[in-house]
């Protein structure tokens, strides 16, 4: 019944923007933190920003960093993360992901494990 819907996806040339969502259902996940990662063929699935339940927090890669914005609508049961100046290397399916438990941030949040909940992944092509 849990599940996490990603959508927002597609194709945009290299310094173009796109806005992903993810939406939940079966369950609230407005006390818990909400991530995105990424994951390009061939490479291990990757952090990309984590918000706290309230959204007063936020975390991102280094790759990321100035580029991408995290932000939650609790109201509404989902996740966003703005992407500005994409760039080729940004090339990925894009998973959000719910951790069942935490509230805020730490740095275990940066590893896929430390999640209970996974969208099906929307796929985002930046191209040059």
């Amino acid at each position: 019944q849990v599940r996490l819907v990603e959508s927002g996806g597609g194709l945009v040339q290299a310094g173009g923007s796109l806005r992903l969502s993810c939406a939940g259902s079966g369950r609230t996940f407005s006390s818990y933190v909400m991530a995105w990662f990424r994951q390009a063929p061939g490479k291990e699935r990757e952090f990309v920003s984590a918000i706290n339940w309230s959204g007063s927090s936020t975390d991102y890669a280094d790759s990321v960093k100035g580029r991408f914005t995290i932000s939650r609508d609790n109201a509404k049961n989902t996740v966003y993360l703005q992407m500005n100046s994409l760039k080729p290397e940004d090339t990925a399916v894009y998973y959000c992901a719910v951790d069942g438990e935490r509230s805020n941030l730490g740095r275990v949040l940066r590893v896929p494990t430390a999640y209970d909940y996974w969208g099906q992944g929307t796929q985002v092509t930046v191209s040059s």
